[in-house]
Formats: C-alpha cells, structure tokens, sequence
C-alpha cells in the first residue's frame, strides 16, 4: 500500500495557506505527514503544491484546478500498489490508530473504495482506494464532472468490485472495549475540517483539552 497527504487546496475560506498552519508549533502538512510516517509509510504530497517538497515528494495534478480527484488520480497514476491510503491535510485531530485499522480493513476486504462515513456524511478523502479506480477518474476529470463519490460509483458499475462504506461511530462503539482507539479526542471531532479561522480554533481547543 502507498500513502499520499492531499494538499491541493486553495485554502481560500481560511485566508492563509492551510498546509502551513501551525497547531503545537508543527505546520499541518507536517501533522499528516507524520501520521502516515508512523505506519511505516513514506508518503508523498498530491497536489500542485512544489513549495512543500522540503517536507516529502510532491506528485503534481495533470488536472490542475479540478479538485481532490485531480489529486488522486495523479497519485494512483503513479502508484505501484493496488491499495493506496489518502489523508486530506486539514484532519488534525484524526487518530492515527484509526488510519491503521481502516488500512487493515481495506487489506482484508480488497475493495474498490474504502471510505469512513462520520455523522451520515462520507469522507471521501480519507479513505482506501484500489488502484481500479484510476480509469473512472481520469475519466470523469476529461469530461469536466471531477467528483470523487461519482467516480467511485462509475468504477463499481464498471470492474464489479465493491464499495466499503461504514459508519465510524459504529465500529469504535463496538472496538472502544478492546482499547483500539484513544479514549480522546472524541470521535465527534476526528473528521472535524479546519476549512476557516474558526474551524482552526475549534480544532486548537479540542487538542488543549486532549492534551492536558
């Protein structure tokens, strides 16, 4: 498996550039950087983003200005791994131990789409992709129409391979016993975007608190 940061973002709700962010002194493209790190990536950045090739290998867009699937497809394209982790850089509060469960989920089931669902909302970014959907992608970009869940769905109907979607409130109800995730932060925040000014203070509070 390959991992890859998507970092393509304008950052344009913010105001300033979200990779550079600081929360406990360390930018946050360095955040998801390490959290791939820690399981035995070497994770490279997807995004048209050269100014951050101090911090890992960029893999620039061939679809410049056409989202998150321009990230990914370009990072499939240049995988040689049929699974391949994606870890949108603005998830701070994101566990590590939830990325290396997913991970070993996606290994077991072998899915096309391996994609966490928080509060009845799919996070597609955050999630397992198999190789196969490269074609659907690049697909959906040529035509204009880049959507990450449309192109999930379009490789499906078209390769036959299926699509595992779970709710994460479920799973760590029922793993929380068995001490597999931290006991905090909650896993209401996990997939808590820092997208403005005030999502970045929210997330900074949540992590003061976790910490002390």
């Amino acid at each position: 498996m390959n991992a890859f940061v998507l970092a393509g973002g304008q950052s344009t709700r913010m105001g300033n550039d979200k990779a550079v962010l600081q929360l406990r002194g360390q930018p946050f493209i360095e955040h998801a950087l390490d959290k791939l790190r820690t399981l035995g990536f070497s994770p490279r950045i997807a995004g048209n983003r050269p100014d951050l090739a101090a911090y890992a290998p960029v893999i620039s867009d061939n679809y410049p200005g056409s989202g998150p699937l321009a990230g990914i497809e370009a990072a499939l394209g240049v995988s040689n791994d049929d699974l391949n982790l994606f870890l949108p850089i603005d998830l701070p509060l994101l566990p590590t131990e939830f990325l290396r469960w997913m991970t070993a989920r996606a290994f077991q089931s072998g899915a096309l789409a391996t994609i966490p669902r928080s509060q009845a909302r799919p996070q597609p970014l955050c999630a397992v992709y198999h190789r196969a959907l490269l074609p659907s992608a690049r697909a959906l970009l040529s035509a204009g129409t880049p959507k990450v869940m449309r192109s999930v769905e379009l490789a499906a109907s078209e390769t036959g391979f299926k699509i595992d979607i779970f709710d994460i409130e479920t799973v760590v109800a029922s793993l929380m016993p068995s001490q597999e995730w931290p006991a905090a932060p909650s896993v209401r925040w996990w997939f808590q975007n820092v997208n403005t000014p005030g999502d970045l203070r929210i997330v900074a509070l949540e992590e003061s608190a976790h910490i002390q």
